[in-house]
């Protein structure tokens, strides 16, 4: 099983390992030679189809479930370096069917230290199109993830912060715990 990311403003896309996917809500232990820790929020569904080099058409029929959650990138957001590093793809069960998508009422709010910093609706398009993008480059397979950045990469905690605490607790649904800063996860109503 890989997460297929499709990066903010890229055509590309890369895989991270199944051993990315933080699915159990452990602590996040930051190794010591990260400086700090940047996040982007995404869009991510299951793929339930097999398929290579698919027609955007015919995209809609390779994916049954979505949900929002939020990637971590270490160091200075180096992919390859993050590829490595454990429980860094956060994607947070339950998954939605994917007909919750058509409602205007759906959002996803994330807070930072209760300030917004982050809202979005969930859109079709955005999943489908990466999946023809990734279909181009690499087969996807029953069980993966694709996975689409809504925003460009940000900080979440600086080299003081990531120093001075070790770790950073993750608790359900998507709540990031940092003794400086708390991110909220996205909540879908109306489902």
């Amino acid at each position: 099983m890989n997460i297929i990311v499709n990066p903010k403003g890229c055509d590309l896309c890369y895989c991270r390992p199944d051993t990315t996917w933080e699915r159990e809500n452990k602590n996040f232990y930051v190794p010591g030679e990260v400086e700090s820790l940047y996040w982007a929020p995404i869009l991510f569904a299951r793929i339930s189809k097999a398929g290579k080099c698919i027609n955007p058409k015919f995209a809609s029929r390779y994916y049954d479930a979505f949900n929002f959650g939020m990637l971590i990138y270490t160091g200075n957001g180096d992919i390859a370096f993050t590829s490595c590093c454990d429980h860094t793809s956060i994607l947070p069960a339950p998954l939605y069917n994917i007909v919750v998508m058509d409602s205007a009422e759906n959002i996803c709010n994330v807070e930072k230290n209760g300030e917004p910093v982050f809202s979005s609706h969930p859109d079709k398009m955005l999943i489908e199109n990466a999946i023809c993008k990734a279909s181009q480059m690499t087969s996807i397979r029953i069980g993966d993830y694709i996975a689409v950045e809504l925003t460009e990469r940000s900080l979440l905690a600086d080299s003081a912060s990531v120093h001075s605490h070790t770790h950073l607790k993750l608790i359900k649904p998507l709540v990031l715990v940092h003794t400086v800063n708390t991110l909220t996860h996205c909540h879908l109503s109306g489902t």
